[in-house]
């Protein structure tokens, strides 16, 4: 195990960010025939391995997501992205359970991406970082748990783009995974989520400080305008109408009425907000490696076209959880994943949560998934005794 410095920081970073990390210097072979050699993978753990190693939950997560899911942020400062879920006493209860979260390939928090050194070149990969996949993402998982001298997981969770990495272990590693829950997910991108992720990367495209992806050869240069604007458009289909009227109406920023000189709604203030602040953390080449990997995700391809056939023979226990105002992984492909599962006749419970939240559901405050997915994991773990 060793600590692995991000060599070329971020705007507001400090100048070298040291993660936990696990070196593998033979490498990956990816989906799109290049070999990545050597590996690094970040990672952080909560909780305790028990004795017999049987208590490990690995936790795969979203687009803009990183490993440090349940404490501070070492970049902004804010608190972890699923302490909700993840904690002492919580759905995912560290008193019980050794929980591991990786960055995943490709990302900008430590994990071998476009942001790291490329090797032999003393610069940082940058657009010469060859395509991936979620299955390749889930190999790299696969080596960081072996490294950890864990044999099997006891359960595998992840929402969005983490729900996808479930689903891929599932199928791909079955005999290591005694539980799945992918939560607001699907088994491969809709033409619509496709094109909200070109619309994200031709902004970035069309910043002038993209520079052909080649903007960290000027220090502390980013396509800020471009990433940004990207940020904005996902963020947008993280949440609902109906939370965004809730959240700011018609309401405007520091006005009681209409000026019509530098009026500001709300809304878009806080879209302004959510991008600016977004640079300050997640790198271009990356955000475009990894929604390209969404987009390429489609595991009943990978399976001849049958969806069924991912999950044939499986003895896999599996928690699949949508909300019900989730326009972006809306129920229905959820209810098809369902159906898959029930045609490989594997054992599979199904929950949609009535939520006005959207998407973002899974990541706030929602007690009757927050009780459901406890439940589950209880009840696997009961099941093996652990």
């Amino acid at each position: 195990m060793t600590e692995a410095k991000s060599p070329t920081a971020l705007p507001g970073a400090a100048a070298e960010l040291r993660h936990q990390s696990a070196h593998f210097p033979d490498g990956l072979a990816l989906d799109c025939g290049a070999v990545l050699a050597p590996l690094d993978v970040a990672f952080r753990t909560y909780g305790a391995l028990n004795a017999a190693r049987s208590n490990a939950v690995l936790v795969c997560h979203a687009l803009t997501g990183d490993q440090y899911l349940a404490e501070r942020h070492p970049v902004t400062g804010r608190g972890g992205w699923w302490e909700a879920i993840v904690g002492p006493g919580k759905p995912i209860d560290t008193d019980r359970f050794f929980v591991i979260c990786s960055n995943v390939l490709g990302g900008c928090m430590g994990t071998t991406g476009p942001r790291e050194e490329m090797p032999g070149e003393g610069r940082p990969w940058g657009t010469d970082f060859p395509s991936v996949t979620i299955r390749d993402m889930v190999r790299a998982q696969k080596k960081l748990v072996g490294h950890l001298g864990i044999a099997r997981l006891l359960a595998v969770v992840g929402g969005s783009m983490g729900g996808m990495q479930v689903l891929e272990w599932a199928a791909t590693f079955p005999e290591m995974v005694f539980a799945a829950a992918p939560i607001a997910t699907a088994p491969h991108h809709s033409a619509q989520n496709i094109a909200f992720d070109e619309v994200g990367r031709a902004a970035i495209h069309s910043d002038p400080d993209w520079r052909g992806g080649r903007y960290w050869e000027e220090p502390g240069l980013v396509p800020a305008k471009g990433l940004s604007v990207a940020r904005m458009v996902a963020h947008i289909t993280y949440l609902s109408e109906q939370a965004l009227t809730r959240k700011f109406g018609r309401r405007l920023r520091g006005a009681s009425a209409l000026t019509f000189l530098e009026d500001v709604f709300e809304v878009e203030s806080y879209l302004r907000h959510q991008g600016s602040t977004f640079v300050h953390r997640f790198d271009a080449n990356s955000y475009l490696t990894i929604t390209r990997a969404m987009d390429y995700f489609d595991l009943a391809a990978e399976h001849g076209g049958d969806l069924a056939a991912a999950f044939r023979g499986t003895q896999t226990r599996f928690f699949v959880a949508s909300f019900s105002s989730d326009w972006l992984f809306p129920t229905e492909e959820s209810r098809t994943l369902v159906r898959a599962l029930n045609q490989a006749a594997a054992n599979v419970s199904f929950v949609e949560i009535t939520s006005d939240k959207g998407h973002d559901a899974f990541l706030l405050d929602e007690p009757e998934f927050h009780a459901a997915l406890g439940g589950f994991l209880r009840g696997a773990a009961d099941k093996l005794g652990v």
